[in-house]
């Protein structure tokens, strides 16, 4: 390169470009080049500077061995000048130079360098002139740093407190949306609810991304003044925070409590990353300016307006539904705590992680850390932290439950066993319920002539009525329709391999209900228009038809959906079921953070205690169910568990009725007609006591007549409902669909006091009347049947019992003052009475 060449070099591309032309034509003669390899270094540190260095092409790079030296490691690119401070100072060189590619640099030696600075005064005195511009800059700079640093400091988030903790699928899937947000710089959407350290993922997601070094900080958006100026700064005045943050992050907390005015104005920043100013008022509007700031959003709930505006949305998960999570955030905090402390770090048994995992923790993490925290203190010196330690509120599931199968060891090992129900349905039922229709079918025809008959009308009901209250829907378990829909089911699918089909879900939900209502209405007609009672093939038919629909359904859907949705006696069994003092659940925690199979929903082979089932024959998860409708106490789940989650509890009767019931109106629908059954199963009666002497052999009469009778149930609870909304028009009523659950004991206790006539009367005679079916005499045989008066005390009994008990419930479901509701009640004393003057009477 000639020597012009090198002057126009100097000029454009390093820091000699101040100097003089004439300066500049006296260095060119006095530059020699030089190659220095990949690897070999320059300058070694602490030593005179043998020359200056120019580099013309590679890369240099410092190294510093020495700690206490102030200056920091760096790299050259071309064009930089190398030891001009020093030569013109006389120092030593500050860090060894060593070349990562191979590069060429042109060299001064240092004697002639010096003394051509003699020969040109000039050259120090502009560089003198460079450091000290670059000194009045660093100034500048150091007091703008200055001022922004403390007007963020209030704010500053200087580390995030700690990562997602736990293996679970929704901490993975929290760690990998907070790597999306954090690759880009879009704003982002953090809710969820209170207690989950949403806060903490806001500062995970700046310290991942490539703007780490730049400050984060947190405002609670409910100190915001209200014209934002502190946010946004004011025109020609002060600046707002955004200003001050630059590239930083912007973290608005609890954005729900944001004034109303300045959601706009945060709307357009988070959808243009633009603001303007705040100006006086009176004054024009400022100019919009450009934030560079990411904003991340903090809120308990999703905001419509902000989310329309934002690139990511993290909808943080609950402590209840991560109970997976919940041992390794308990070792977690426990390590924080005792490091902190510096004591000894305590085991925590089993039982104790147990009931942490079926609690629900409505406060999150910052409950669960304060309760870690609390049970360690409260442990002392203690190695262990027990169950005792641990305190927390009960769910309203688990209040005043009593887990049966703890309590008595012989009755999970016998619900648990072959006994319940295969070898009672298949080795008894399934023969003995053939049997029975036969005889209806061949044998006498009226009920004191056919034990049939007799234990169909005089046991099966009055049992089943009197069981509800105490085992639900066990009759399910070992009843003789689904025995034969499963042999249906069994065979169809050896005759013919298929594939059955799935249930219809949607569908069955909505109009299931309402298909075994209408089922049951038919056959409440039919059996007052046919006299079914006291007619065995009839009876036998009606089995026959149920049985028929379980058989028809099994054939096409897979395990019982016939019985889940369709069957009018397993609607009546479900909706009886709700008052029953005993429920099958599941311990929601074990089940959340210890099953990974789900093999008491979807069947599977044997695995540690749980046994090879099919899965739940009505697709019910054990810890999901909200009431006892649709389970039947078959204890698959119970055999299938391996983690012994399963419990049969004791509880207060009915408790899910007032607590986290969920009313559905076909089951409404159901109650009522079964109310209105008691009046059309004592029709003669209620003519006697209207005063009606109406000839009933007509049958579309009778039919009228039986309709009538089914809706006076119906026609006085809609009439006291809509007395109580008339004479309470300042207060707000309970729907009608959730008050109308009170009822329900009333229901079940006017059907059991009606057949307990038959139970009484006539159950105890079952030994002649089954020797009176095959032809034989048995006059001589014994009977026990109750007195007259003893049964028309027992229906009072059950009647005045069940108004009561309606009574409570209706206030419990109602939670209400008794004048609000007063005319429900009065309703339920009327219907009461009128039960008890054609039944008792």
């Amino acid at each position: 390169m000639t020597s012009p060449d090198m002057v126009i070099w100097l000029q454009e591309r390093t820091p000699l470009g101040i100097l003089s032309s004439e300066v500049l034509n006296a260095i060119a003669p006095l530059i020699q080049a030089q190659v220095i390899p990949q690897g070999s270094s320059l300058i070694q540190e602490g030593t005179p500077p043998t020359a200056l260095y120019i580099l013309i092409d590679g890369q240099l790079e410092s190294e510093i061995t020495n700690k206490n030296n102030p200056v920091f490691p760096c790299g050259f690119l071309p064009g930089a000048v190398i030891h001009l401070k020093e030569l013109l100072l006389d120092e030593l060189t500050p860090c060894t130079i060593t070349a990562v590619t191979e590069s060429h640099v042109w060299v001064i030696p240092a004697a002639e360098f010096r003394a051509l600075v003699s020969q040109y005064p000039q050259i120090t005195q502009a560089i003198s002139r460079q450091l000290a511009q670059e000194l009045a800059q660093v100034t500048s700079a150091l007091t703008y740093e200055q001022e922004r640093s403390v007007a963020l400091r209030p704010y500053l988030v200087t580390k995030a407190q700690r990562g997602i903790v736990g293996t679970s699928r929704y901490a993975v899937r929290l760690r990998e949306q907070i790597r999306e947000a954090a690759a880009d710089r879009e704003p982002v959407d953090i809710f969820g609810e209170p207690g989950l350290e949403k806060d903490n993922i806001a500062a995970l997601i700046h310290f991942s991304s490539p703007k780490r070094r730049e400050p984060i900080i947190k405002i609670n958006c409910g100190i915001l003044q209200t014209s934002g100026a502190d946010l946004f700064g004011r025109a020609g005045g002060k600046p707002g925070l955004l200003e001050w943050l630059g590239e930083g992050t912007l973290v608005l907390n609890n954005i729900q409590e944001l004034p109303p005015e300045l959601l706009p104005a945060v709307a357009k920043l988070l959808k243009t990353g633009t603001y303007t100013p705040v100006t006086r008022q009176g004054e024009t509007t400022a100019a919009s300016l450009t934030s560079k700031a990411r904003i991340l959003i903090v809120s308990e709930k999703a905001q419509s307006q902000i989310e329309r505006c934002v690139g990511h949305i993290i909808k943080v998960p609950p402590l209840r539904v991560r109970k997976a999570d919940i041992q390794a955030q308990v070792e977690y905090y426990t390590s924080l705590y005792v490091r902190s402390r510096g004591v000894a770090k305590p085991r925590i048994t089993p039982e104790a992680l147990r009931r942490l995992q079926s609690y629900d923790f409505p406060g999150n993490l910052k409950e669960l850390k304060n309760l870690v925290e609390r049970a360690i203190v409260q442990a002392g010196k203690g190695r262990e932290l027990t169950e005792e330690i641990f305190w927390a509120a009960q769910t309203k599931k688990k209040q005043f439950r009593v887990n049966l199968l703890n309590m008595y060891p012989g009755l999970r090992r016998f619900l648990r066993s072959d006994w319940w129900p295969d070898r009672i349905n298949y080795g008894f039922t399934v023969v003995g319920f053939a049997f029975i229709v036969g005889v209806l079918f061949l044998g006498p025809q009226t009920r004191d002539r056919n034990f049939a008959l007799n234990l169909f009308w005089a046991w099966w009901w009055p049992i089943g009525l009197f069981i509800f209250p105490f085992f639900g829907r066990v009759w399910c378990a070992v009843c003789p329709f689904m025995i034969y829909g499963e042999i249906t089911q069994k065979l169809s699918l050896w005759l013919f391999p298929r594939q059955l089909q799935r249930w219809p879900r949607e569908k069955a939900e909505k109009w299931g209900g309402w298909f075994l209502f209408g089922l049951f209405t038919l056959i409440f007609l039919w059996e007052e228009l046919w006299n079914l009672e006291n007619t065995a093939y009839l009876s036998a038919c009606l089995l026959l038809l149920i049985t028929s629909g379980a058989m028809i359904f099994s054939a096409l859907f897979e395990r019982r959906f016939w019985c889940r949705y369709l069957c009018p006696i397993g609607g009546m069994n479900g909706l009886f079921a709700k008052l029953s003092m005993t429920e099958l659940r599941a311990q929601q925690g074990i089940c959340s953070a210890t099953c990974t199979t789900y093999q008491c929903y979807k069947g599977g082979a044997e695995k540690g205690e749980g046994m090879e089932t099919d899965g739940c024959p009505l697709y019910s998860h054990p810890a999901q169910l909200e009431d006892n409708r649709d389970c039947v106490l078959c204890m698959t789940c119970l055999k299938a568990c391996p983690h012994r989650s399963v419990e049969f509890n004791l509880r207060p009767p009915g408790i899910e009725l007032w607590t986290t019931h969920v009313p559905h109106n076909y089951e409404v629908a159901l109650l009522l007609l079964l109310f209105g059954g008691v009046y059309l199963h004592r029709l003669p009666e209620l003519q006697t006591w209207l005063g009606l002497q109406l000839d009933l052999t007509p049958f579309w009469l009778h039919l009228g007549i039986s309709l009538l009778a089914l809706l006076i149930p119906t026609v006085v609870v809609f009439f006291a409902y809509g007395c109580m909304k008339i004479f309470n028009l300042h207060r707000k009523a309970r729907p009608f669909i959730e008050l109308a659950y009170g009822y329900l004991p009333l229901v079940l206790g006017g059907n059991l006091a009606h057949y307990l006539r038959l139970g009484l009367g006539e159950g105890g005679k079952i030994l002649p009347v089954t020797f009176a079916t095959f032809g034989f005499s048995g006059e001589q045989l014994p009977i026990l049947v109750a007195h007259p008066a003893v049964i028309a005390f027992l229906q009072g009994a059950t009647l005045i019992f069940s108004v009561l008990l309606t009574i409570v419930l209706t206030q419990k479901i109602g939670r209400q003052p008794l004048r609000n509701i007063l005319w429900q009640h009065l309703a339920a004393i009327a219907l009461g009475l009128s039960m008890w003057v054609i039944i008792v009477f």
